[in-house]
């Protein structure tokens, strides 16, 4: 396809690959629904998603994992690197299949069709991404059974348009849940999806990325902020997602009684701290005015304080002095 072109695995994404590995791309490094390229550290879901990409034979993508840990950068950032156009919606409890495929609008004293994302990505080989699928009403997905597939999307609406997909059409799904509902309580408006729905997704988890790549992510966006103070910033960040996830507490570390907690420093609210940690630099406790910012002002009080009592073990001396 003459608005294609192929890209190097390794160079394109800094990682080791196979000599001569490639993946097709798009040609239009100017499309203004390329994604932003932005610092990013891959890791082990690239290899996944380019499989996806490469070869989907059928299915869609569905990454799931806990909130803040990279499940839509990922696909973001690879799509990113291929110049591949994305259209993005976030999901919720009231939208309906319409609001994908489009609908009339007044338009300069008329009315016309206005395709909408669905429409838009299958007809241009544009990447669907649909966020938090699972607060969707599952009665609406299953709409997107057939179109996954690959079968021509039909839209009524427009006197029955028919639009076959583009060979590099995609749909990506992402969910705190891998559609079996939330137990945790955790997520509110998370619902149970449809089995035939999820039957054509491919399911990759995504979890919190190790510490090695958190640091060289905060080396890259907060190059102010001494190493030894990032390296702890980690630490208390997988703490509390330990504790977040209801897994066991690293030796040595206190947690608050039941062991777990509701909210999360994610790879995202970790990376606000370090900022705000530079930004507040010279405040009495710049790290604790930070993570308050950050994280903890939005959870209750026990919590709060059992927080800040995990941050103030982890980080010593540093902890009430200037960053």
């Amino acid at each position: 396809m003459s608005n294609t072109k192929r890209f190097d695995v390794a160079s394109t994404f800094g990682v080791k690959a196979p000599r001569g590995l490639s993946i097709e791309g798009f040609a239009d490094t100017g499309h203004p629904q390329v994604p932003v390229k932005q610092p990013y550290v891959f890791r082990q879901g690239l290899n996944a998603v380019l499989a996806f990409l490469r070869a989907p034979e059928g299915d869609g993508l569905l990454l799931t994992g806990p909130t803040g840990c990279g499940k839509t950068s990922l696909v973001r950032q690879i799509a990113a690197r291929l110049y591949w156009p994305v259209q993005e919606v976030t999901c919720h409890g009231r939208m309906e299949l319409g609001d994908l495929l489009g609908g009339f609008q007044l338009i300069a004293g008329g009315t016309c069709f206005v395709h909408g994302p669905l429409a838009v990505a299958a007809r241009e080989g544009h990447l669907l991404i649909l966020n938090e699928i699972d607060l969707m009403d599952p009665a609406e997905l299953a709409g997107l059974n057939d179109i996954v597939e690959g079968a021509p999307l039909t839209i009524a609406q427009n006197g029955g348009e028919l639009i076959r997909p583009h060979a590099m059409f995609r749909v990506i799904a992402t969910g705190n849940s891998a559609g079996a509902g939330d137990a945790t309580g955790l997520y509110q408006g998370v619902l149970r999806q449809n089995l035939a729905f999820l039957d054509r997704f491919r399911v990759l988890i995504v979890s919190y990325p190790e510490a090695e790549v958190e640091q060289s992510l905060l080396k890259e966006l907060v190059p102010e902020l001494p190493q030894e103070i990032a390296e702890k910033l980690i630490v208390v960040a997988n703490e509390v997602r330990r504790l977040f996830l209801g897994e066991q507490s690293a030796d040595g570390i206190p947690h608050p009684a039941g062991g777990e907690l509701t909210v999360t420093l994610s790879t995202r609210a970790l990376v606000r701290w370090a900022r705000l940690t530079v930004t507040f630099k010279g405040a009495p406790n710049p790290l604790a005015y930070a993570l308050d910012q950050a994280l903890t002002a939005r959870a209750a009080a026990e919590e709060r304080a059992a927080i800040q009592r995990i941050a103030a073990d982890v980080l010593g001396a540093l902890w009430g002095a200037p960053a």
